[in-house]
């Protein structure tokens, strides 16, 4: 009995690590892709404007006329894209898929991409919105009027 005992509580005390394991969960079917309301050229130039003020990427190049972005993230090498999307209907405005793809331009379905991607289609809006402010003319007078010659 006593060994038993011994048995029991020397089981209670040992090293074993009873933490659950750390659920992953699989990236999404489009790997995180998202649509912004705004042009292809502007998204790309807030996409850098994040990116290199983000912690965690390594920011590692760009090509503004692909639209791409090299960046590491969570210890992944992997390239963002920005990409016109057609306009369908008159009166839709500009939109812009942004996606990530393998190095070599591969489709790509990493945790890391996804993560980066969702972080992106957070930020990208509010950024946007900070510089998208109307522009505001200085008037100088009646619209149409002839100026009149001084005597």
């Amino acid at each position: 009995m006593a060994t038993a005992l011994a048995l029991v509580v020397g089981g209670c005390h040992g090293d074993t690590d009873l933490r659950p394991e750390p659920v992953v969960f699989p990236a999404p079917a489009d790997g995180g892709a998202f649509t912004v309301t705004e042009s292809m050229l502007d998204t790309w130039n807030t996409i850098g404007k994040i990116l290199v003020a983000l912690d965690g990427v390594q920011y590692e190049g760009r090509a503004q006329m692909l639209g791409l972005y090299d960046v590491r993230y969570r210890g992944e090498h992997f390239l963002v894209r920005t990409r016109a999307l057609v306009i369908e209907t008159p009166g839709q405005g500009l939109r812009t898929r942004v996606d990530a793809l393998g190095p070599q331009g591969q489709a790509i379905q990493s945790a890391a991409a996804a993560d980066l991607l969702q972080v992106l289609a957070r930020r990208v809006p509010a950024e946007v919105a900070l510089y998208r402010q109307p522009v505001k003319l200085p008037t100088t007078g009646k619209r149409g009027s002839k100026a009149r010659p001084r005597k």
